[in-house]
């Protein structure tokens, strides 16, 4: 994992930012990521943040991107389009995970939370990819292509 307070770190690697009390296991997730961007082609200079939170915070953020105020279980900002062959520093984009919608959704569905946090890790990933899920036939892809990318995962 990289130190966010040094602005030297690799930039091949994934930092992730802990914001909650509620239950993460950072380390599993960079690895997730790490075998994710490797899977989908990114190259591998790309940055990449990730920051797990609670209800508020990404209430907040849904507000300040999308007008809606509620809480959601995560949240992609891209940046820049790792394919692009413009040089300089490739930042991917950054990724908010909610915690707790997490922590919920994971019950409801029989996994684990580090389960339902990896899904919804490579779900934000695909999205910083242009990756959409606004049509059935565009969902119905992006479904596949999450199940090929965590296939690949340990457990």
């Amino acid at each position: 994992m990289t130190d966010p307070e040094d602005p030297g770190g690799d930039p091949s690697t994934t930092t992730i930012v802990v914001d909650t009390d509620a239950p993460a296991d950072p380390a599993r997730l960079e690895a997730v990521a790490a075998h994710a961007l490797r899977v989908l082609g990114v190259p591998q200079e790309a940055a990449l943040t990730v920051t797990l939170t609670g209800m508020g915070r990404i209430a907040e953020l849904k507000e300040q991107a999308f007008g809606s105020h509620e809480a959601t279980d995560v949240l992609s900002f891209p940046i820049d389009d790792p394919f692009d062959p413009a040089p300089g520093p490739i930042v991917l984009g950054d990724i908010v995970i909610c915690v707790p919608v997490a922590t919920r959704q994971a019950r409801a569905l029989g996994r684990t939370v580090d389960d339902e946090m990896a899904h919804l890790l490579v779900h934000g990933i695909l999205h910083l990819l242009g990756r959409d899920h606004d049509t059935a036939a565009r969902e119905r892809a992006m479904a596949r292509e999450e199940q090929m990318v965590l296939a690949g995962v340990a457990a």
